[in-house]
């Protein structure tokens, strides 16, 4: 699934490919997504010049005058800009067809979305799906200091508080697993336990993380692609995710691995406690 760095390397190449610029129509060939694409869609849009490209966690927020178009990407979308478009493929769902250009949804899962909030609805971080996130890991909002108040009297593992996206949000699995290694704590650790001085490791290694992964463009594991369709590397970088059994970078010892929740977690016995 696309993370965090994963959009933000998507709404950058739409800033630079996109912004400014008016949709001339939309279409819809494929509408049952994990939510309909609602219907008049390419009435809302036609004639609306894109005015913002944002993200809030794992959604992408395209702002118009009328409204914001809210996207997730979900397990195997992607947001690409066909300056000379190819005939559409069976996963191409939806078409915003611009002068320069055509911005194309693919999604083979179908458990993305793309949804219309009109401006008369009011702000678009009120909408249900972006109400409840977590603070944003990269914003100033998010410090030690604020990841120790959140975790006191949490006695969930530390790993899955940060899969949750009710504290912070946007830490998926890879990064999550890199994060707690450069932090040194180990994934299954009951994040109320955890102390003032290494909730503030691990708020620097998550942003570090982060930061480090939109600069190598993502992580691109099965199906994720920029928005230009360039391929991300941060996994070629990964110290423990995928690593089950190979030597730790940093102590030699074999990289573990075992599922919570449904989740790949990998870590090193002697270097994480």
């Amino acid at each position: 699934m696309p993370e965090l760095p994963e959009v933000e390397v998507v709404r950058r190449g739409l800033q630079a490919s996109v912004l400014g610029h008016a949709v001339r129509g939309a279409e819809v060939r494929v509408p049952r997504l994990r939510w309909p694409v609602p219907e008049g869609l390419e009435a809302s849009l036609r004639g609306e010049r894109l005015r913002a490209v944002e993200r809030r966690g794992k959604y992408l927020l395209l702002r118009f005058d009328s409204g914001c178009l809210i996207v997730h990407l979900g397990m195997s979308g992607t947001l690409r800009f066909l300056p000379r478009p190819l005939p559409p493929q069976r996963h191409d769902h939806v078409d915003l067809l611009f002068g320069h250009g055509v911005l194309r949804f693919r999604d083979p899962r179908r458990f993305g979305a793309m949804l219309w909030h009109p401006s008369g609805a009011g702000d678009p971080a009120a909408h249900p799906l972006l109400a409840g996130l977590g603070v944003e890991p990269l914003s100033g909002d998010f410090d030690g200091g604020m990841l120790y108040r959140a975790t006191r009297g949490r006695r969930v593992a530390i790993k899955q508080l940060l899969l949750a996206g009710d504290v912070v949000v946007g830490v998926g699995n890879i990064y999550a697993s890199e994060s707690l290694f450069r932090a040194g704590i180990l994934p299954g650790t009951q994040a109320g336990r955890i102390g003032p001085e290494r909730c503030e490791r691990l708020a620097a290694a998550i942003r570090r993380t982060l930061a480090e992964a939109i600069e190598r463009g993502g992580s691109s594991l099965r199906d994720f692609v920029g928005s230009d369709g360039a391929s991300g590397y941060f996994q070629l970088d990964c110290l423990v995710y995928g690593r089950a059994g190979q030597p730790c970078r940093s102590c030699g010892a074999p990289i573990r691995t075992r599922m919570q929740q449904q989740r790949a977690t990998y870590w090193c016995p002697r270097c994480q406690h």
